[in-house]
């Protein structure tokens, strides 16, 4: 008999939740064949068998938590996959077993009750002489047998302090009130426990809906609460006009899209212009472990994208060594494979810095909270226009864009952070400087 256990999946990944399993007790399985997908904190895996064989025992439900290392089935090498015939011909031998002798049962079950209750009577008769035994074993004055008739309390459970063990009145009013003190105890811990469910589980007299959150979500609302517990986070905001960008993409995005096969989008240019201030402030590139800085000298940017699940973040790697083409393709790829649930534990490990996008939402304005042990997240929103007072002091109305930085203000300070974002709004709004710097 062979088990299946959870294998190691990554450094960072000691447990999950079994979503589904793929086999039922009894299949044939072959070694490597899928046996079960396991819900991680990042993403979803299937768990394959380490042999082949017959699945005898399915030790896990779906839903369950498990850990690395935990046994969730085992394995019959020698064993054949169960059949439907094999059980009918058992019910089958089984329903002519007792059509052929139902007075014999009869009279067997007769007699057991017969034995079962002469055995009960003995039980009851040596239970009852070992506990008058036990009474007269005990020395005990006159008043305090009766007192302890009178409270209704076993001799045998009282503690004499007399040396010579014999038991008085006043030891039996004192194991009485011992006694009353626990069951007070009990039921005061009993009350508390019972109002800490109800204060976690409030009453609803309207209807309402309980489930039970995906295991990622969980990961989710407990890092971003560490977050914020952890860093020294801060939100600064600048204002981009995008209509150099906007005319520049307008102009090219048809033969962009002839010779790349992708179209030209924004998050291209905001992933060129966050490298570019990157090199220029280089502590919003790093990260702290312990009592160090670490200064990253490789710019893999997170992207943050929505699915059903939860927030992911996969991320584009050498950004800086990547064209524009380079960057939207990967940002399409990684996107498909995070809604599909295709996304690997390398595509979402490692990155040094983070862009996320809410104005696809509508988001007008936002404060990102950071991707732990990140110290800089980018915030994009929604394009509106927006009266703006130009140099020569005309207004005129301009398609404006909210960003936003969150940074760790332990080791970023907060001219760095203004820097910075003031840096994306040059480069952004000089499309010219952006092509240099970025």
């Amino acid at each position: 008999m062979k088990e299946i256990k959870v294998p190691e999946l990554a450094e960072s990944i000691t447990e999950g939740t079994i979503a589904e399993w793929l086999v039922n007790k009894g299949d044939q399985v072959e070694k490597g064949d899928p046996v079960l997908e396991l819900e991680t904190d990042k993403v979803n895996v299937e768990v394959n068998a380490d042999t082949g064989g017959v699945i005898t025992e399915l030790l896990k439900e779906a839903g369950d938590d498990v850990e690395v290392g935990d046994v969730i089935a085992k394995v019959d090498e020698t064993g054949e996959a169960s059949g439907k015939e094999d059980d009918s011909s058992g019910e089958d031998a089984s329903e002519e077993k007792t059509e052929e002798k139902p007075d014999e049962g009869k009279q067997e079950a007769k007699e057991e009750k017969t034995e079962d209750k002469k055995e009960e009577k003995e039980d009851k008769k040596e239970k009852s002489s070992d506990d008058d035994s036990k009474k007269e074993d005990i020395i005990a004055t006159p008043a305090a047998r009766k007192r302890a008739r009178e409270l209704g309390i076993d001799l045998s459970e009282i503690s004499a302090r007399d040396p010579y063990g014999r038991v008085r009145p006043e030891d039996v009013d004192e194991h009485a009130n011992d006694s009353s003190k626990e069951e007070k105890k009990q039921t005061s811990s009993g009350s508390s426990s019972d109002k800490k469910e109800k204060e976690s589980k409030e009453e609803f007299s309207k209807p309402v809906e309980r489930e039970k959150m995906s295991r990622r979500r969980q990961t989710i609302a407990k890092r971003l609460v560490e977050v914020q517990q952890e860093s020294a986070m801060l939100t600064t905001f600048n204002e981009v006009d995008m209509t150099n960008i906007m005319n520049l993409r307008k102009e090219r995005k048809e033969a962009f899209q002839d010779k790349h096969g992708v179209k030209l989008g924004f998050m291209s240019f905001f992933t060129k212009a966050a490298v570019g201030a990157l090199k220029e402030f280089p502590l919003l590139n790093a990260e702290i472990q312990g009592k160090e800085v670490v200064k990253k000298k490789f710019y893999d940017i997170g992207m943050a994208v929505s699915t059903d699940e939860g927030l992911v973040v996969p991320v584009v790697r050498d950004a800086d060594r990547v064209g524009f083409a380079g960057i939207e393709s990967e940002i399409i790829r990684l996107a498909e494979m995070a809604r599909n649930k295709e996304l690997g534990l390398d595509d979402l490990q490692g990155g040094s810095f983070t862009i996320t996008n809410g104005g696809i939402f509508g988001s007008m304005l936002s404060t990102p909270i950071l991707n732990s042990p990140q110290v800089g997240i980018l915030g994009l929103h929604n394009i509106e226009k927006r009266p703006k007072v130009m140099p020569d002091d005309s207004i005129e109305a301009r398609p404006m864009m909210y960003i936003a930085l969150s940074y760790d203000h332990r080791i970023v300070d907060g001219k760095e952070a203004v820097q910075f974002l003031r840096r994306i709004k040059e480069m952004i709004e000089d499309p010219y400087d952006l092509l240099l710097e970025g």
